[in-house]
């Protein structure tokens, strides 16, 4: 297994410096006696347990093949104590509860420190670890008390701690390239808590009291704080793979299993996909690699603001008491973003559902439209909120590359609010844009308007605020009580707010 994989997954301390052993010299020297530790491969994977398993050799660690009496330590990912110990107790194991069960979190902290830490609280199994679980270290008599949830937290646009979280938020993007879904949400996480301070971190000290940020992280901060730049990170960024994921995702229509299977096939470029021609794409694809420079560069406020104008008055030509609204980043107070989030509603129940293909077909008679998807509601009224925190909604929805006009864009555009293009796009008297296209019934508008403005960060711990501290169940279609056993009307998104007993934070706020 290469480094560029080693380096994505814990970190590299400058003092003292951690050598990398070539296989070559295998077996490794152990260099910590009495600990034992064994890497459960029940949902970790067996090429992921491979490498973590050598890599923990690497490190001086004993690790076992095999489960084994001298075993100290098991380590799980995505497990629960519960579950473990089920396991333990399949196998007829004589000292099922004489293990330490630990999380990976505790491994992976471990190889960023170089030995063995301390086993706290939160790295022993418990509970639900991959999406629930977090660390609220204590909080000093100097420091303080922040929440671990975003969505009581105020996070202005302005990031004064960005070279901070820029680290943090190309490790959790590696992470997810790599779909390990832990390591990602918890650098993102991290990165939230950053984004939230309204001083910039000048020292390690300034850390203190801070939750969610556990030793991988202050490493990475420290190393930047030394050094300008943590190599860990720059190492993620010059590697082959994360380059190529990179290139892949961005363009409309490809996720992460077409990025993976691209990638295997041996493309690394935006080029290999142009001129491998016997490669199958979707539509989508075909057209995202068709006008790939205009939706790669920025679309500014301007033409956020024309889009959503012309959106507006062809629903408003068939229905007039239509609302029409700019959602996502432009709601949050952004100058630029990567497309255009509109939600539609109408006041009269059920006058909503034709305005999507009526909208549809105005833009092909004008020739607007470069694509369009359709996807139908499949919302059921019968069932409960998602209890996936990053479930799709199922509203009536459609994604477009819409053909915007220059002269439709009043003033002139900025370096940094205009577009990259190539000289054929400089020629044309239009840019392509994306723009989603969201149907809301009037009930249900304020949980989809909350829920489309983001950021996602946001919406993930108002979501699991909902469930871990309230009982409730939260998603873009409504609020259920699961004491009460009934669903909470909400008008607006104050209603939804002080459902949940928090404080009303404004759009611009909810830069998480």
């Amino acid at each position: 297994m290469d480094l560029v994989r080693s380096s994505a997954l814990v970190p590299i301390k400058k003092k003292p410096k951690l050598v990398h052993i070539s296989s070559a010299f295998y077996p490794y020297e152990v260099k910590f006696k009495g600990i034992v530790l064994y890497l459960l491969e029940r949902k970790m994977g067996t090429s992921r347990r491979n490498f973590l398993m050598e890599l923990g050799r690497k490190r001086g660690f004993h690790v076992e093949n095999e489960l084994r009496d001298s075993v100290t330590h098991i380590v799980a990912e995505n497990n629960s104590g519960e579950e473990v110990l089920k396991w333990l107790n399949s196998a007829k194991l004589t000292k099922a509860n004489a293990y330490q069960i630990l999380d990976i979190s505790w491994f992976t902290e471990c190889m960023g420190a170089g030995y063995p830490i301390k086993i706290e609280h939160r790295h022993q199994l418990q509970v639900q670890e991959d999406c629930s679980a977090t660390f609220n270290p204590p909080v000093s008599s100097s420091c303080v008390h922040m929440s671990p949830y975003a969505c009581q937290r105020r996070t202005p646009l302005q990031d004064i701690n960005r070279i901070f979280t820029d680290a943090f938020d190309i490790l959790a993007e590696n992470y997810e390239f790599w779909e390990n879904k832990g390591s990602r949400v918890k650098f993102m996480r991290a990165s939230a808590i950053l984004k939230s301070l309204q001083s910039p971190i000048i020292s390690i000290k300034d850390l203190e009291g801070l939750p969610l940020l556990g030793d991988e992280m202050k490493y990475i901060i420290e190393d930047i704080l030394e050094e300008g730049q943590c190599c860990r990170v720059v190492e993620v960024q010059n590697s082959e793979r994360y380059k190529a994921f990179k290139v892949f995702t961005s363009i409309f229509g490809v996720g992460l299993k077409t990025a993976e299977k691209w990638y295997r096939m041996g493309l690394r470029t935006l080029e290999d996909i142009k001129n491998k021609m016997d490669l199958k794409l979707t539509s989508m694809q075909k057209h995202g690699l068709l006008y790939y420079e205009d939706i790669l560069s920025y679309v500014s406020r301007m033409e956020a603001d024309a889009v959503a104008h012309l959106v507006r008055t062809i629903v408003c030509e068939f229905v007039p008491d239509a609302v029409v609204t700019v959602t996502g980043g432009f709601r949050r107070g952004k100058v630029v973003g990567h497309d255009v989030d509109l939600l539609i509603t109408c006041p009269r129940s059920g006058v909503e559902k034709n305005i999507l293909h009526n909208t549809i077909n105005v833009l092909k008679n004008q020739g607007r439209l470069l694509f369009h998807d359709i996807i139908e509601s499949t919302f059921d009224d019968t069932k409960r909120p998602s209890r996936c925190v990053d479930n799709l909604d199922h509203y009536q929805k459609s994604f477009l590359i819409l053909k915007l006009l220059k002269k439709e864009i009043e003033g002139e555009k900025t370096k940094d609010e205009g577009w990259t293009k190539p000289e054929e796009a400089d020629r044309r008297d239009w840019k392509a844009v994306r723009v989603d296209l969201v149907i809301t019934p009037q009930e249900q508008y304020a949980f989809a308007l909350l829920g489309w403005t983001g950021s996602p960060q946001f919406e993930r711990d108002l979501r699991r605020y909902a469930t871990q501290e309230k009982k409730m169940m939260l998603d873009n279609h409504a609020l259920f009580d699961k004491t009460k056993k009934i669903f909470l009307r909400a008008r607006t998104e104050e209603d939804i707010f002080a459902h949940l007993g928090l404080d009303y934070v404004e759009p611009e706020q909810r830069n998480a």
